[in-house]
């Protein structure tokens, strides 16, 4: 096959004008395009728009290049190279215009996957420039077209949650951040990102976790890799913060307020945030006793550890009631309060260790019940 003269023409340009380390990526070009060898040309052309160094190279890749045998790839793998292109427009505006004409280009029967993808990469370029409701839109379209596929590409679930994890960012709405963000996790691999993003990453759920009045569980994000790139940083005391909150440790809590004047967010939210670290000591005070056959505890005690007047305390308990973090009653008459069910948590070391303990009393006990009963029924043992 002769190689088209257009095509030809980029080719053998950039193989002269290309630096010395991408020269090859042009030659194997235009070999593999002139034996149609089609999924091995886009093999190569996805590894090199994937260096950094090819940057400058994308929009013309693309359009000289990809756009002459296009119809012969996967149209997922299309809708990716015209996105490396579109990251490098001057203009949002004309990235989000491009984006929506691939979508056009590709929405056909047997590509439905790709066109969902290029509507969710415009939409991402459309909330760049603020318009919340044509994001809205655009996610809850491509929704329905993922709910419908038999089998999706992990790389439009990543490109869905990641969408609307940044809608739900500019939306303020934390809850739904930090469902959609770790998903997103869920679907790549964290060391694909740059530390830069790992860092902002963590940084974000952490300040979602904290400031949404659903999450009152941290395990997922403790327990997840991303957590570890605040590490080292200047937001490593926000690790500290929500080990503080896990444990419902008040006191270190009192002792990071300070640093919380490092973000306005939370200076914005000090008073969500003293009521919710109260609801994790109060989740923490109930489950150190569970286990322990002391199920009715004192308003005076709850006060001391939640450190609330016992006057209030009445409402702390009705606000965990109504959360569901935990189940049980309030006896107003007696002053107490009566747990059978408290929500499960993500355990530190303390933690652990104090569940060790419970499990060897409950050992004891069990040992204890069982000599008694040896003794007073003997026949039964024999």
């Amino acid at each position: 096959m002769e190689v088209d003269s257009k095509v030809g023409a980029y080719l053998q340009t950039q193989q002269r004008e290309a630096p010395a380390e991408l020269t090859h990526f042009f030659t194997e070009f235009e070999d593999l395009y002139e034996r149609k060898i089609w999924h091995q040309l886009t093999k190569l052309v996805e590894t090199f728009i994937n260096i950094p160094e090819a940057a400058p190279f994308r929009i013309g890749i693309y359009n000289e290049f990809v756009r002459d045998w296009q119809k012969y790839m996967n149209k997922v793998k299309l809708v990716l190279f015209a996105l490396a292109a579109a990251r490098q427009f001057d203009s949002i505006s004309a990235a989000a215009e491009f984006m929506e004409k691939i979508a056009k280009d590709v929405d056909q029967p047997e590509s439905q996957e790709a066109h969902a993808l290029a509507l969710l990469e415009s939409a991402h370029f459309r909330l760049l420039l603020n318009d919340l409701d044509s994001t809205r839109d655009t996610l809850e379209k491509c929704q329905r077209m993922v709910e419908s596929f038999a089998t999706v590409d992990p790389v439009i679930y990543a490109s869905f949650y990641r969408v609307c994890a940044d809608y739900y960012k500019a939306k303020a709405a934390f809850g739904q951040y930090y469902k959609n963000a770790l998903l997103l996790l869920a679907c790549i691999d964290i060391q694909e990102l740059s530390h830069e993003d790992r860092v902002q990453r963590a940084y974000d759920l952490s300040i979602a976790a904290l400031l949404s009045d659903t999450i009152y569980n941290f395990g997922d994000l403790l327990s997840h890799p991303i957590i570890d790139a605040l590490k080292g940083t200047e937001h490593e005391w926000m690790v500290a913060l929500l080990l503080a909150f896990n444990a419902g440790d008040i006191g270190k809590f009192e002792s990071l307020t300070g640093s919380l004047h490092a973000q306005p967010l939370l200076v914005q939210q000090e008073a969500f945030l003293q009521q919710k670290i109260r609801l994790m000591a109060l989740i923490e005070s109930m489950f150190k006793r569970q286990g322990t056959g002391a199920r009715t505890i004192p308003f005076s005690v709850v006060s001391a550890e939640t450190k609330m007047p016992v006057g209030e305390i009445e409402h702390l308990v009705m606000k965990a009631l109504s959360l569901g973090l935990i189940r049980g009653g309030i006896d107003q008459v007696g002053q107490q309060i009566t747990v059978q069910w408290v929500q499960p948590r993500y355990l530190g070391k303390d933690q652990i260790k104090n569940l060790v303990d419970r499990l060897m009393q409950w050992e004891g006990r069990v040992n204890e019940t069982a000599q008694q009963m040896s003794q007073t029924t003997p026949e039964l043992f024999a």
